[in-house]
């Protein structure tokens, strides 16, 4: 280490090195997807202002991905002060685009010069494409710098017109190399619903080239509707809707409340970009909806003595997908999750106050059943701050993972804990519980094989932890006495990824908390594989067995009516009001309790399954008896 800290000690990173060296700080590195998102948002920029109709992506079995439009095309000519070609200014220097001064875009999701910039930062290939005023052009880069100039390639008709970018991500850069194409599929969806008329198309070449199209022209009100067609409990028949348009801002909110359901439908977004975090567009609009209905409710004389409505109570039941599109929106980072620009929440809340307030003053009827269903919960909630005791943590341990939805009941005997497999899943069941009684635990990919492990190692797996934090029990603990919930239950996945997953934890469980298998503690889910829909019918099944089965009887019911079969590629895949019903509903899900066998061989089972020690052993057994194994066998 140098004794001297002198000028000469000092750094200055050129071009994308600053990239490059610190890519948390420009992108989520948890998976490409992001840079895929970097890409698609500029061309929904072109879409939001009237130049592209149509947005087609494709996932490549390389891991590769193309994004390509029908808006303007990039810049091609030579920019007067940089003396390069606007096209190559915008993939290879930070902080350098078109959505600074608005004159190209009035409401825009890029806005801080960045994105297509650090796409190329991180990416082995980058090529692109243009095409405009009657030519087409080509540049390709490598590790982000230039390989080859801009190609005039061939003259087209001059009405044709867009841009296509195709790139390889750089797998260093990354935690899990691979995009995560339901994640891209759930974002795709959601620009085609926000961006009335956009035809978005999408080809996994993983899925023998599938390809699914979305084009919304009802909007928000189309797609929520379609996202809780499954109750029947609703207190408005057709969603709420507001659609205003003003000279700075334009707002779109679709909003209903479910009488019984702890699933929540909340989606935000600005400027057609997904804010998972919500931010002051969500607070605004929280606010302004709580402060109408205060207002209707003192009006009417319907609150009881010493009740007072909080946000809460009005919120439980909410299910509802807000747009806002502003000028120049500020971003709590470049991820974009949470928005913080302080007018956003003015807007939100002056807006939704107005319209609903007259909404409720106009529907009477309507407005009286939203208003006893908050007052219901008011005074629910008033009860249960009187006589609610916090539920019982380890003493002197460790606070509760901050992943853990926890459940209200302080009673372990009421109590269930969901581990879930992934964060998007464990996203959906915490929309799809019964908060009173059940907690999720979402994990993070494929957990530590911990079958050959010390107790003493495991502990340093971060999952491992949360899992031991979350139940209240250390490994090799006998005693029982601080469990803190009475079912824990493995919830992954119906595919082959989710059933490895499963055994991984059953491994720990048997070998580390044996006492929770010897007790009947342990339980894994049974999550639908398939749903078969014949008219207004709906029936769901575990495995291809199940469906042949069912497909069978209601084709003797009624031979005429057509049957519709929609395999589940995972858990984020499912509606929360699917899951719930399917998977953590008591009345209606499936459950298989974890035990011990009679023959005492359950230790000899995952030996032969996980143990290092037996790789030729478990690959001789998988070429005889692979194709025939099953759980049971197993």
């Amino acid at each position: 280490m140098a004794k001297n800290y002198e000028s000469s000690d000092l750094e200055v990173l050129e071009g994308l090195d600053p990239v490059r060296k610190r890519p948390g700080m420009y992108t989520d590195t948890t998976s490409p997807n992001h840079l895929a998102y970097e890409v698609i948002d500029n061309s929904v920029d072109e879409a939001l202002e009237g130049h592209a109709k149509k947005i087609l992506v494709e996932l490549f079995e390389d891991q590769s991905i193309s994004v390509e439009d029908d808006g303007r095309g990039l810049p091609v000519d030579i920019h007067p002060k940089e003396k390069v070609p606007g096209v190559e200014l915008v993939l290879t220097k930070l902080h350098s685009g078109g959505k600074f001064s608005g004159k190209n875009y009035k409401f825009s999701g890029g806005l801080h010069g960045v994105g297509v910039s650090v796409v190329n930062a991180l990416s082995k290939h980058l090529s692109v494409w243009v095409k405009r005023q009657g030519h087409h052009y080509t540049m390709t880069f490598r590790n982000g710098d230039k390989r080859d100039d801009l190609e005039l390639i061939e003259k087209i008709a001059k009405n044709a017109q867009g841009t296509k970018i195709w790139f390889k991500p750089d797998p260093k850069y990354f935690d899990h190399s691979d995009f995560n194409a339901k994640d891209l599929e759930r974002n795709l969806k959601a620009k085609a619903v926000l961006c009335n008329g956009l035809l978005v198309e999408f080809i996994n070449h993983h899925q023998k080239n599938e390809k699914i199209s979305w084009r919304y022209e009802g909007g928000l009100a189309e797609y929520l509707s379609d996202s809780i067609k499954d109750f029947d409990d609703t207190v408005l028949n057709d969603a709420y809707i507001i659609d205003t348009k003003k000279a700075d801002f334009e707002l779109s909110l679709a909003l209903n409340w479910i009488k019984e359901s702890e699933t929540l439908i909340s989606e935000s977004y600005v400027n057609l970009i997904p804010t998972k975090d919500g931010g002051t567009h969500v607070s605004g609009l929280r606010a302004g909806i709580t402060d109408a209905i205060r207002e209707f409710c003192e009006f009417q004389n319907l609150i009881p003595r010493g009740i007072k409505i909080a946000p809460d109570d009005v919120w439980r039941n909410v299910q509802f997908v807000l747009s806002l599109k502003i000028s120049e929106p500020q971003f709590s980072g470049q991820t974009k999750s949470r928005l913080t620009s302080r007018e956003a929440s003015n807007i939100t809340q002056g807006i939704t106050k107005d319209f609903f307030s007259i909404w409720l003053n106009q529907n009477s009827l309507y407005a009286k059943d939203v208003a006893n269903l908050v007052i219901e919960n008011a005074v629910l909630r008033s009860k249960k701050s009187k006589s609610v005791v916090r539920k019982k943590v380890i003493s002197n341990g460790p606070a509760l993972p901050g992943k853990l939805a926890d459940c209200i009941s302080q009673d372990p005997s009421l109590s269930e804990l969901f581990i879930v497999e992934g964060d998007s899943a464990g996203g959906s069941a915490k929309q799809a519980r019964n908060r009173e009684t059940q907690a999720i635990l979402p994990l993070r990919g494929k957990i530590l094989n911990t079958w050959e492990a010390e107790s003493t190692e495991i502990l340093k797996s971060q999952e491992v932890e949360n899992i031991s934090i979350a139940i209240g029990l250390n490994p090799n603990e006998t005693s029982l006495e601080n469990l803190r919930y009475s079912k824990i239950c493995i919830l992954a996945d119906a595919d082959s990824d989710g059933l490895h997953i499963a055994a991984l934890l059953c491994a720990l469980f048997l070998r580390h908390f044996r006492a929770l298998v010897e007790n009947g503690h342990i339980f894994i889910a049974l999550p639908p594989l398939y749903r078969i829909d014949q008219a207004k019918s709906v029936h769901y099944a575990i495995d291809e067995q199940e469906k042949d089965s069912i497909v069978e009887q209601l084709t003797k019911k009624n031979k005429n009516q057509k049957i519709s079969i929609t395999r589940f590629k995972g858990l984020g895949e499912m509606n929360p009001s699917q899951l719930r019903e399917t998977t953590m509903k008591p009345e209606t899900r499936k459950l298989i309790r974890l035990t011990l066998s009679k023959s005492n061989d359950d230790d000899d089972v995952f030996e032969k399954l996980l143990s290092r020690k037996k790789v030729q052993e478990r690959k001789q057994w998988i070429e005889e008896k692979g194709n025939i194994a099953s759980a049971i066998e197993i």
